[in-house]
């Protein structure tokens, strides 16, 4: 990127530009490789009701897993629970309120995971 198109945003000859790499957004090379957040080494479990009208999900993180892995994995884990799920942003959601058994689940498949919140 050269100084000159440093910090632009948008220009009426390419339309919204990437401020990292400077090319048109479409086309932006940083943003392919959106890799998810590695955990540091312990899997959490925590459960969340905000924005689905007072029904609860669990949610595992800090998992370091590629797409193919975090599938089987959460299929494993909905199959245990009896439950549905899916996986958002490289967080598996589990219906319900199931933190012991992922816990002990997950333990036992060598995680280390601990139950986070209240």
């Amino acid at each position: 990127m050269n100084a000159k198109t440093k910090g632009l945003v948008y220009s009426t000859g390419k339309g919204r530009t990437c401020p990292g790499c400077g090319h048109p957004a479409g086309q932006c090379c940083c943003s392919t490789e959106k890799g998810r957040q590695k955990g540091c080494g312990v899997v959490r479990v925590s459960r969340q009701t905000k924005g689905r009208k007072g029904s609860g999900v669990c949610l595992i993180t800090g998992l370091s897993l590629d797409e193919d892995e975090l599938k089987v994995l959460a299929k494993e884990l909905k199959k245990r629970c009896g439950v549905g799920g899916t996986i958002k942003d490289g967080v598996i959601e589990i219906q319900g309120d199931h933190r012991e058994v992922l816990v002990d689940v997950l333990v036992r498949l060598g995680f280390k995971a601990k139950s986070a919140g209240g």
